[in-house]
């Protein structure tokens, strides 16, 4: 039986893995590196973090995203220069190799619970079991499509999670749906690709990041409007900063901030690839769609009531992640059952750990107990931090309470 299992290898796995393995924390960790990144995002893409806010963790800060460019000898800036999808993939691949080089690029296909440990099933076939698992799974289990256009066949809707490559879209039309800033960059690369892209969003105007003045900042600016990990602002700067305390806030604060702060923005780089650009459809909510020879007709509703249709190849949800825990089909219906949730999201002690004994989440399901820096590859060095101190005072314990080996008395 192993220690701890961990179950992912994006930012919150792979740093969690790194300071296990620099404190000796017996640990296994499965999951294909980076997959989101590599395989969930489309070519091209600009990072919405700044530099400084887009390194994965080790206690000691020896593998940093900054580090990994000027080895590289790639452009870097703590802030206003956007880092390329393709260097942060990479970047990550070389953390792994560096940091964790225990990552097993294989799937655990099963989880279920035993009398005092879990018992894990790969794709391999192989089974064995560990006291405790911490689940990093990211955003891949939960793209969210809106429920009323579920019924269109994936040939004609797709969620933007499904997209790595935007060539076969080269002349196509396609409706991309959504205001935030997976549907702007989606958008934007869309039209590079030479798709004939409209963008439909519910909100009014898209929001789009301030563009850096590249100037100093003023010291009442910086008191006004502080840096922290998800933006300027002291807002920002608290949620980013004090995680910990944000779990003690009411839990329907917890769940208010969440879902409105950092509400659907696009980086300050894709507004030009966007406005002016592709055909923008603000204001209107897809009621419904169904595809009429080979095309999807999508209804539209404004907020005063008119109606507008629009005809496409393909429409493209660009509608984001909802966390759901019944969508990790991994996890035994028993384990699921007993998982106590609040709108489908794990409720998480201090520690990260869920009503089941010994089962933690981190990343973007922990969200709404630890705030918005849980969507953020920023919110890992806290949940590192965290959980290596948990297992560190789990493994003292322990060690207290064997009882130490009776010494005989010699005769003399």
């Amino acid at each position: 039986m192993i220690n701890t299992a961990i179950i992912g290898a994006g930012p919150y796995g792979l740093s969690i893995g790194a300071y296990f393995h620099h404190r000796g924390i017996p640990f296994r960790i499965f999951g294909r590196p980076m997959n989101s990144w590599l395989a969930h995002m489309p070519e091209g893409m600009l990072l919405k973090s700044d530099g400084f806010a887009s390194s994965l963790y080790d206690p000691e800060g020896n593998c940093t995203l900054a580090r990994f460019c000027s080895e590289q000898k790639i452009d870097y800036a703590d802030a206003g220069l956007p880092v390329r999808l393709d260097t942060f993939s990479s970047y990550g691949l070389a953390f792994k190799d560096r940091m964790v080089p225990e990552l097993e690029d294989r799937q655990v296909t099963a989880l279920d619970r035993m009398a005092d440990s879990f018992r894990l099933r790969l794709d391999d076939g192989e089974v064995f079991q560990a006291r405790r698992v911490i689940l990093a799974v990211g955003i891949s289990h939960f793209d969210y499509v809106p429920q009323n256009l579920r019924n269109l066949p994936p040939e004609c809707l797709t969620h933007s999670s499904a997209h790595r490559h935007l060539a076969p879209f080269k002349d196509r039309s396609v409706v991309v749906i959504g205001g935030g800033s997976s549907a702007t960059d989606l958008a934007g690369l869309l039209c590079d690709a030479g798709a004939d892209v409209q963008l439909v969003a519910r909100q009014p105007e898209l929001k789009f990041h301030n563009k850096p003045s590249g100037k100093p900042r003023s010291l009442w600016q910086q008191i006004r409007h502080p840096g922290s990990g998800l933006g300027p602002g002291l807002r920002s700067r608290f949620f980013s900063d004090a995680p910990a305390i944000f779990h003690y806030f009411p839990e329907q604060l917890r769940f208010d901030i969440v879902r409105k702060h950092l509400g659907p923005s696009g980086g300050w780089f894709a507004k030009d690839k966007v406005v002016g650009r592709v055909p923008l459809l603000l204001g209107w909510t897809p009621q419904q769609g169904e595809v009429e020879k080979g095309k999807v007709r999508l209804h539209l509703r404004a907020r005063d009531g008119r109606e507008k249709e629009v005809v496409a190849d393909h429409i493209i949800a660009a509608t984001g992640y909802k966390v759901d825990i019944e969508r990790l089909r991994f996890l035994s219906p028993e384990i699921r059952s007993n998982l106590r949730s609040v709108e489908s999201t794990p409720v998480l002690s201090s520690k990260f750990e869920s009503s089941v004994p010994g089962l933690y989440f981190v990343g973007i399901a922990a969200a709404n107990s630890f705030g918005p820096v849980m969507r953020f590859a920023f919110g890992a060095a806290f949940a590192a931090r965290n959980l290596t101190q948990t297992v560190l005072k789990s493994l003292a314990v322990k060690s207290e309470a064997v009882p130490a080996p009776a010494t005989a008395s010699v005769p003399k």
